[in-house]
C-alpha cells in the first residue's frame, strides 16, 4: 500500500511509521510536514531510512520514506503529494484546547482548511480511504461514556474546528464516495511524545527537568488515556477494514480517569525510577475545558475489531523509561 501522512513527523506520525514499517516492509510511505513541531530528525525514532524531497522527486517506488516540506494549506500541494497513495492518514492539526482558545481563526484556518484540502485531494485522485484524526472535543460537556451518536456541543474552538471536519468526512463519504474513517482519540500517551504538550508528556519532561507540575484547578476533571501503541492499531484498523467508510469511531479506552489521578500515578512511576525533586500544585482552571470525558469504545470493537490492551501504569513507565534514556 501507499500511505500518506499528514504530520507524519510528529508523536503519533512517527509511531504510525514505525509499526508500518514492522508490519509491511514493502509499504510505501510518504510524509507532509511543515515542520513546526516534529522534525525529519524526529524520524530517527522511528528508522534512518528516509530522505527529504520535494515533490518534483517524489516517488511511490522509492524504498526510503519521502518527507516533503509543505503545508496543509496549500491546496495545490495536496493534489500533488496525495496523487497515488491508497490511503491518507490526516493528522496534521493545530492540536489542543490552550492554542485554539489564545488564537481561534489559527486553529480553525489550520483544522478546517487542511482537511478540507486534503479530503479535496482524496476526491480528486480516486483515494480509497482517508483517516481523519478527530477527538472528543466536539461533543463538549456531557455525561459520559462518550459515544458516536451524541450530538455536538463543542466547548472549545478547537472542539468546533474538528467537529467541522468530521462533518466534511461526512459530507466526502456521502456525496462522493470517499472511504472516509474519523476516529475520536482519547488522550494519547506514550513513548516518543518528544515534542507533546499534554499533561503525560508535560510533566514527565518538567519532573526530569526539576520543574514544577501545574494542575489546572482541582484535578478533578477526567480523560481517556490511550496507550500510542494502542491508537496506532487503531489507525491501522480505520485504514484497512472494509465497510466502514463515513463511520466516526471512539478511540479510547473506556475508562473514566480523573487528572490528578493519573498524576499521582505518574508520580510513582517517576518515584520507582528515582526521579523526585519536583513539586506538585494546583493552578487556575483553564478556560475551554470540559469536566469529565471518557468514551464508549463498542463500535469500534464490533466494527474495526479493535480493543486497546495496555493498562495505564504499565503505559506510563514505559513512557517514563522512553523519556529518561532519551
Amino acid at each position: 500500500m501507499n500511505w500518506l501522512i499528514t504530520g507524519g513527523c510528529g508523536f503519533i506520525g512517527r509511531n504510525l511509521i514505525k509499526m508500518l514499517i514492522n508490519r509491511n516492509p514493502e509499504d510505501s510511505i510518504r510524509v507532509i510536514d511543515n515542520f513546526s513541531v516534529g522534525t525529519p530528525d524526529d524520524l530517527d525514532y522511528a528508522t534512518d531510512n528516509y530522505r527529504e524531497e520535494t515533490i518534483k522527486q517524489a516517488d511511490w517506488s522509492a524504498k526510503e520514506i519521502q518527507v516533503i516540506q509543505g503545508d496543509i494549506l496549500d491546496e495545490n500541494l495536496a493534489i500533488e503529494v496525495s496523487s497515488g497513495a491508497d490511503v491518507i492518514v490526516h493528522l496534521a492539526a493545530n492540536t489542543g484546547v490552550g492554542p485554539s482558545v489564545e488564537n481561534p481563526r489559527m486553529d480553525c484556518v489550520t483544522n478546517v482548511i487542511g482537511t478540507f484540502n486534503y479530503l479535496e485531494a482524496a476526491r480528486r485522485n480516486k483515494i480509497k480511504r482517508f483517516v481523519f484524526a478527530s477527538s472528543g472535543a466536539p461533543i463538549g460537556e456531557c455525561n459520559p461514556p462518550i459515544h458516536e451518536e451524541l450530538a455536538c456541543h463543542p466547548v472549545s474552538p478547537y472542539g468546533a474546528s474538528k467537529m467541522a471536519g468530521e462533518g466534511y468526512c461526512s459530507s466526502y463519504a456521502r456525496t462522493f464516495g470517499v472511504g472516509t474513517v474519523a476516529l475520536r482519540f482519547g488522550n494519547v500517551y506514550g513513548p516518543g511524545s518528544t515534542h507533546k504538550s499534554s499533561v503525560v508528556a508535560k510533566f514527565i519532561r518538567q519532573a526530569l527537568n526539576g520543574e514544577t507540575l501545574e494542575i489546572y484547578g482541582d484535578g478533578s476533571q477526567t480523560r481517556d488515556f490511550i496507550f500510542t501503541e494502542d491508537l496506532i492499531l487503531a489507525i491501522l484498523a480505520g485504514a484497512t477494514t472494509e465497510g466502514v467508510g463515513g463511520e466516526v469511531f471512539q478511540i479510547a479506552t473506556n475508562r473514566e480517569t480523573t487528572v490528578l489521578e493519573v498524576t499521582d500515578l505518574l508520580v510513582k512511576c517517576l518515584r520507582e525510577k528515582g526521579v523526585d525533586s519536583f513539586d506538585v500544585i494546583h493552578g487556575e482552571k483553564r478556560l475551554g475545558d470540559v469536566m469529565r470525558n471518557f468514551s464508549d469504545t463498542s463500535k469500534a470493537k464490533e466494527l474495526l475489531k479493535w480493543e486497546p490492551g495496555v493498562e495505564l501504569k504499565e503505559g506510563l513507565l514505559s513512557t517514563v523509561e522512553w523519556f529518561m534514556k532519551k
